[in-house]
This record gives structure tokens, C-alpha cells and sequence, in this order.
């Protein structure tokens, strides 16, 4: 039988922290830790809610695209306008 261990909140908010905003490898958070890596991607994908559908990623990129190309385009305006003066 398989024994269940309890994380203690601030213990997993702690390790959730290192993860996502440290950059911590989930490998070496659970090595940390003491836990299976499983445990810790279980609460990553619980704490992921409100993610953009496949679509939206696909129309953000594009529009990232258009975006970095206009300001592209605008510094050469730009840098040509300053040659002139």
C-alpha cells in the first residue's frame, strides 16, 4: 500500500515559487523537496487556468509578427527622417 504524504502550503508555495519565477528545473525542486517530480507537475497543471486556446496562441504569434515587422518598418522611417535633418 501506497502511503500519501501532505505538502505543507507554504512548503509548495515555496517550491511552485523556485519553479516559476527562480527558473528551478521541476527536477531539482523535487530532488529539494523530497517528492516526485509527478507531484510537482500535477500542481503546476492545476495552478495553469485561464491559458490562451490554440487558436489564440496562433493569432497572438501572428500578430507578434505583424507588430515586430511595423516596428521594424517605423525605425527605418525613423533613422532615414534623422539622415535628412
Amino acid at each position: 500500500m501506497k502511503k500519501t504524504y501532505r505538502i505543507a502550503p507554504d512548503v509548495k508555495e515555496q517550491i511552485l515559487k523556485q519553479v516559476k519565477d527562480e527558473g528551478i528545473p521541476v527536477s531539482q525542486a523535487a530532488k529539494d523537496a523530497g517528492i516526485a517530480e509527478q507531484t510537482i507537475y500535477g500542481w503546476l497543471a492545476r495552478g495553469l487556468k485561464g491559458l490562451p486556446t490554440l487558436g489564440e496562441l496562433v493569432r497572438l504569434k501572428r500578430q507578434n509578427k505583424e507588430l515586430l515587422e511595423l516596428v521594424g518598418e517605423l525605425t527605418l522611417q525613423l533613422s532615414s527622417t534623422q539622415k535628412k535633418s
